[in-house]
């Protein structure tokens, strides 16, 4: 990796740390963790933008040119959100608020971003999976914000489960398999490229998993409590 891309990495991660440090003397009536969602948030939201614009408008298409030489705009975009996952990863090991597979998510982000940046190939893929990772964030921070303020058992909460996952079992498993099936028939990406192409994709059906688990539960409740309600109704 040249100079030029550590030099926006570095400034990314200063930018990440300054914006945490100014919401955590914003919000000093809120937790750290309020003030570290509300990052989290924040990039979400702006690499859902960068990467999409990047995906499909200034291109290439990943699902037909993978292996393809970096262009200028996705090498700032991945520098830009390497600073926030080291940032973020070093955050969640110090306060010990995640478990191990959002870690190992975070590790694999990390490297696969490096990988592109150093081999200056394939940001054209890593690009459409960091897309496809972020599209849900902005929901599960705000199921996380709805659960702080007393506001997740609602319509709107039901609302924001429903779409997190039918968004992220759409996007991240149909689609993100629909990417991985394409480069590893591609004959451009090198060997390990396409391993770590792979070990994304088990984290997602892992994550997909957990999360399917969590809605049967969830539903199941729900109905318990609607029959509940239903029978105290009629009589």
């Amino acid at each position: 990796m040249s100079l030029y891309p550590l030099v926006l990495v570095a400034c990314s991660l200063i930018a990440w740390i300054t914006l945490y440090l100014f919401l955590c003397w914003f919000n000093k009536n809120h937790t750290y963790e309020w003030s570290c969602r509300l990052v989290t948030l924040i990039h979400g939201a702006l690499i859902i933008s960068l990467s999409a614009y990047v995906g499909f408008i200034d291109g290439p298409w990943p699902f037909t040119h993978p292996g393809s030489p970096n262009t200028p705009l996705q090498v700032h975009v991945l520098c830009l959100t390497l600073g926030y996952f080291c940032f973020d990863l070093c955050w969640c090991v110090y306060f010990q608020t995640e478990k191990a597979l959002m870690l190992i998510h975070h590790v694999l982000s990390i490297l696969g971003i490096i990988m592109s940046l150093t081999l200056g190939e394939s940001a054209t893929e890593v690009n459409a999976v960091l897309f496809g990772s972020e599209i849900t964030n902005p929901l599960l921070q705000a199921r996380w914000f709805l659960r702080e303020t007393g506001h997740y058992e609602s319509l709107l909460g039901d609302a924001v489960d429903f779409l997190f996952v039918t968004l992220f079992t759409t996007v991240r498993i149909g689609v993100g398999g629909w990417l991985l099936n394409c480069e590893l028939i591609s004959p451009k990406p090198y060997w390990f490229v396409k391993i770590g192409g792979i070990a994304m994709y088990t984290v997602s059906w892992c994550f997909v998993i957990n999360i399917w688990h969590f809605a049967w539960r969830r539903s199941l409740k729900k109905y318990q409590v609607w029959k509940t309600h239903g029978h105290s109704k009629s009589r």
